[in-house]
């Protein structure tokens, strides 16, 4: 009979940390025992490890890493947060730190490497072997975010002449072999790739039968210089679990495994979600003064467009002066545009990231989100008539509000959509600067509707 499936407040335990093992941890750093420490720690996997460390205040950080010293597993470092692993990378040294990058698959050790300023890289290279460091000094030569920085350079390769029985005899003796794949990439005289024979195919058949009757020649291979963007693309649009990576002349120099590609995926989202609220990075581990410098400047930006829309607002200064009931209605017109523009501007970055919007659709959506502003215009200007009719007791009061959510609902749609994609035609991400340009026009549009139809209807 099967085992029933656990619920998921079963699964506390089964992965990450607890509340409690974190407490026990801080207990046992403030008494310094050791022991203790120990027995937590070694269970523990790289990432749940690099999750302990970033759990723990400043001074129980310090005991920690100071307890662990050259016992580092290099996976950990993997797994911090950039501001924390970039401060444990300067209190380590190149010549620990190159001992570090020896124990790391080579997409992993390029990732801490390219972190370094000049001086630091170059003491690093120079201590690490000289094959490595002639892998390294080739990868950082490719584009930052390239395919060329993340590939793994380990990767299983057979020739296109072989059989399975000389494949499996090579994956037996060579110890040059990745520790783990996915696959063996079937390679011509030219070293291009031809296709991929999956382990479990090359299991099954029997060992006179070439590699080439078996191996999948619908490979995709990614070059070296295409952004790490478009690799997550094609990684999810074709279902890929590993791809290989081709220099400008077509020669296998690499494979980049579906692992890489979730960590990019989930750098990618995360960058679109810091830049629509306005903060350039994750700064959760940063320390105040740079915390504060970062979203300092995003909010100068917001100040400049704020005092934009207070400019619009005294032109009108005598009028809300006469009519007070202007003053306490604005606001809901400019909120609600600016809600709605919100909407439409999350769904327009999403889809321009994912490539669902495109200019050859652009025209039909721009005509839905227009309707669809209009339609919510016109039921919610109808409520808050309503309102205002019944709150301030004036009819032309409950028209003019209606009126002006209405078009500011429109407009806000409209904007949400042809923002980004003006953006994005320029060659800036839409997701930097969408959302103060969205605000200024919702907020500027919104009270010059709402106070011009005022000035006309009541004065």
């Amino acid at each position: 009979m099967a085992e029933p499936v656990a619920s998921s407040h079963d699964l506390t335990g089964l992965y990450g940390l607890t509340d409690d093992l974190v407490r026990a941890a801080h207990d046992a750093i403030k008494v310094r025992d050791r022991a203790g420490l120990r027995a937590l720690v070694a269970p523990l996997h790289a990432a749940d490890l690099a999750d302990l460390v970033q759990a723990l205040s400043g001074h129980d950080r310090e005991f920690l890493e100071d307890y662990l010293g050259g016992e580092w597993d290099p996976e950990v470092f993997v797994h911090l947060d950039e501001a924390v692993r970039d401060d444990l990378i300067e209190e380590l040294g190149p010549a620990a730190l190159a001992r570090m990058v020896t124990g790391l698959e080579s997409d992993d050790a390029l990732e801490l490497i390219e972190e370094l300023d000049g001086a630091d890289r170059q003491a690093l290279l120079d201590r690490v072997p000289d094959g490595d460091r002639a892998l390294y000094e080739a990868a950082l030569g490719y584009p930052e975010d390239s395919a060329g920085r993340l590939m793994r350079r380990e990767f299983a390769a057979v020739p296109a002449g072989w059989n399975v029985g000389q494949t499996i005899d090579y994956l037996r003796s060579d110890a040059q072999l990745p520790d783990a794949f996915y696959g063996l990439f079937v390679i011509g005289p030219d070293h291009h790739p031809l296709g991929v024979v999956m382990s479990s195919t090359l299991l099954r058949r029997q060992r006179i039968v070439p590699v080439v009757d078996i191996m999948d020649a619908a490979i995709k291979p990614i070059p070296a210089v295409t952004d790490q963007e478009e690799v997550a693309f094609l990684f999810r649009q074709y279902a890929l679990v590993e791809a290989p990576v081709v220099d400008e002349s077509g020669r296998l120099v690499g494979v980049i495994t579906v692992d890489d590609v979730v960590d990019v995926i989930d750098e990618e989202h995360e960058e679109d979600i810091l830049k629509l609220g306005g903060v350039q990075s994750d700064d959760l581990y940063e320390a105040v003064a740079e915390t504060t410098r970062l979203r300092g400047s995003w909010l100068l930006a917001n100040l400049a467009t704020a005092i934009m829309a207070s400019a619009v607002i005294g032109f009108f200064q005598a009028e809300i002066e006469k009519v007070v009931a202007l003053a306490v209605l604005m606001p809901i017109v400019a909120s609600m545009g600016g809600n709605a523009g919100t909407q439409t501007l999350t769904v327009a970055v999403r889809a321009l990231a994912m490539k669902e919007l495109t200019a050859s659709n652009a025209a039909r959506i721009l005509g839905k989100e227009a309707l669809v502003g209009g339609i919510n215009g016109m039921v919610f200007a109808v409520l808050v008539g309503l309102v205002a009719y019944v709150w301030f007791s004036s009819l032309e009061i409950g028209l003019v509000i209606g009126a002006a959510m209405i078009i500011n609902m429109i407009v806000a749609s409209l904007a949400g959509l042809l923002i980004p994609l003006g953006l994005d035609r320029a060659g800036v991400d839409p997701a930097l600067g969408s959302s103060v340009i969205l605000t200024t026009v919702t907020d500027v549009v919104g009270f010059f509707c709402f106070l011009g139809l005022a000035v006309l209807i009541l004065f």
